[in-house]
C-alpha cells in the first residue's frame, strides 16, 4: 500500500496530464470528448463537470486526463491558437491547465491538517463567519446572473449562426439549381458564352 506522500505525488503527475476543457456544448459526452481529443494522444480519463445552477442547457466544462502532460500542452496550444469546435457549440471549446483544486478526489496534501468548528452566537468569530457567509451567497449570485447573461448571449449567437447557415445553404443550393436544371447553358447560349467542362 503506498503511503500518503506517494499518493499525493502520483495525483500530482496526473494533474500534470490533465487539461480543463471549458465552453462545451450541454450535448457534449464523455464519447464525443475522447473522439475529438483523442487525435491528440491517449485519452486516459474523462470526468464531465457537474452543473450545480439552476440554469439548463448551459455550456459545460471538463477535466480530461491524458496520457502524458506533452499531450496535455499540444491540446492547450491548440486550442489556444485555433478554433476548436465540438458538437455545435456556437463559441470554440477551450481549455488550459488543471489546477489541484479542480479535482473532488484529491488527496490531503501531506503534513495538511484541516481543522472546522461550530460557531456560537456569542462567539467573538461569528460575526466574521456571518460576513463571510453573506459573501458566498453574494459571489453565488453573482456567478448566476454572469452565467444567464453569458448563456442569453450564446443563444443569440447560435440563432445568428444559425441563419447565417439557412442563408449560405439557400445560395449554394439555388447555384446547384442553375446547374441542374440547364438554366446556366440557355443563359450562356444567349450571351453567346461557350461553357468548357475543363
Amino acid at each position: 500500500m503506498s503511503s500518503p506522500d506517494e499518493k499525493y505525488v502520483e495525483f500530482q503527475d496526473k494533474v500534470k496530464r490533465t487539461v480543463y476543457v471549458y465552453n462545451l456544448s450541454p450535448k457534449v459526452t464523455k464519447s464525443v470528448i475522447k473522439m475529438a481529443l483523442g487525435q491528440f494522444g491517449d485519452v486516459i480519463n474523462i470526468q464531465i463537470i457537474p452543473n450545480y445552477t439552476e440554469l439548463k442547457n448551459i455550456s459545460q466544462c471538463a477535466l480530461v486526463e491524458m496520457g502524458t502532460p506533452k499531450q496535455a500542452k499540444c491540446i492547450i496550444a491548440e486550442m489556444t491558437n485555433y478554433p476548436f469546435m465540438m458538437t455545435g457549440m456556437p463559441r470554440p471549446v477551450r481549455a488550459s491547465v488543471a489546477q489541484e483544486d479542480m479535482f473532488v478526489d484529491r488527496p490531503v496534501k501531506p503534513g495538511r491538517e484541516i481543522k472546522y468548528r461550530w460557531v456560537d452566537p456569542n462567539d467573538p468569530d461569528f460575526e466574521k463567519a456571518t460576513k463571510l457567509k453573506e459573501l458566498a451567497l453574494k459571489h453565488y449570485a453573482e456567478v448566476s446572473f454572469l452565467q444567464k447573461a453569458q448563456f442569453e448571449e450564446e443563444q443569440k449567437l447560435a440563432r445568428k449562426q444559425g441563419d447565417a447557415l439557412d442563408a449560405n445553404y439557400g445560395k449554394y443550393e439555388q447555384i446547384d439549381n442553375v446547374f441542374g436544371d440547364g438554366t446556366l447553358n440557355r443563359v450562356a447560349r444567349h450571351m453567346g458564352v461557350r461553357l468548357a467542362d475543363d
